[in-house]
């Protein structure tokens, strides 16, 4: 393990966040004064990665982890190029090429890994509830990178820190998250946080590709495109994983662009000046029109990865440097 003996100061010269939590494995374990400081402190580093010099050494020593079960180019990649700005070393594992493919279990996984001594391991899985099993197996800190059809908090929390760039608060907003609800774990997780900060969310899907029970999630759920986007400040498009669907789920690409694919006449509905986001990737053509995607008057689509290296240094700073790692630190 690295020495953890040494000052609790960035090497910024800025005070990191007190975080309380071991690992970052869900938004709803996340008080809203503790989100909000989270994207405070995601936002002292949005000047630093516009300068010139692009690294601390605030997590030199440290040793960061991504293990991704799925692809994720831009996840992956954020999570990366996060930890080198921090300064920790940073290790990508290929699991096509591990002990994985060959039919090793998580936990085992998990021992391998937790001999190694890292101190923060990012993980991505197809699998619901992969990160809260790999967190009890191993000693540092663990960061939910999506599991299954879960949750992915960095990516709200990303997602709340652009809109607050943008529009200057989150409270008091509306936000539209539409497509395909049923397999997101950024619709889940941005439902939690956003509601949690005081916005007001409309999930918009047709029925087939609207979870059970969402209408107890605390949004406001809608069938019709047009009357769910209303009103709203923010538009957030989801992707449609056809990869996770069996059977069918929407008559066709093209009709389901029709009805709910976000072009420019169904971004008129919304409240003049409403903005665009999307988790990536895209499927132009599909859940939105390049037109509206690429318009950069309204798109926040490109922003949106900026934000997130910001946002998972601060993630990264607040689980390494606040004694996070620690055996019985807070869950």
């Amino acid at each position: 393990m690295a020495d953890r003996s040494r000052s609790d100061t960035g090497s910024d010269g800025a005070a990191p966040i007190a975080f309380r939590h071991r690992h970052l494995l869900s938004v709803a374990d996340l008080a809203p004064d503790e989100a909000l400081s989270l994207i405070a402190r995601a936002e002292h580093f949005i000047p630093f990665l516009e300068g010139r010099v692009k690294k601390l050494d605030t997590l030199r020593g440290r040793t960061l982890i991504n293990l991704f079960f799925e692809n994720s180019t831009r996840t992956q990649s954020s999570f990366e190029l996060a930890g080198k700005r921090m300064g920790a070393d940073v290790v990508n594992m290929s699991v096509k090429t591990s002990s994985v493919a060959k039919g090793e279990t998580l936990v085992d996984t998990a021992a391998t890994l937790n001999a190694m001594s890292p101190d923060l391991l990012v993980i991505r899985h197809a699998s619901s509830g992969a990160a809260q099993l790999l967190s009890r197996k191993v000693t540092c800190s663990v960061i939910n990178a999506g599991d299954g059809s879960h949750e992915h908090p960095t990516q709200a929390l990303l997602d709340a820190l652009t809109i607050k760039r943008a529009l200057g608060r989150i409270a008091g907003l509306t936000v539209a998250i539409c497509g395909d609800v049923a397999h997101s774990r950024v619709a889940r997780s941005n439902v939690l946080l956003l509601t949690a900060l005081g916005a007001r969310v409309h999930l918009i899907a047709p029925p087939t590709l609207m979870p059970l029970g969402a209408d107890t999630w605390g949004a406001d759920v809608f069938h019709d495109m047009r009357a769910g986007l209303k009103g709203c400040d923010v538009v957030m498009m989801l992707r449609l994983q056809s990869e996770r669907m069996q059977g069918g789920f929407i008559p066709s690409p093209r009709e389901y662009f029709w009805f709910y694919g976000l072009d420019a006449e169904k971004l008129a509905i919304a409240r003049p000046g409403a903005l665009v986001m999307h988790p990536g990737p895209m499927n132009r053509g599909v859940e939105i029109d390049s037109s509206v995607a690429d318009d950069a008057s309204v798109s926040l689509i490109e922003r949106q990865v900026k934000m997130g290296v910001a946002l998972r240094m601060a993630v990264l700073e607040s689980l390494a440097l606040n004694g996070a790692n620690e055996a019985g630190g807070a869950p």
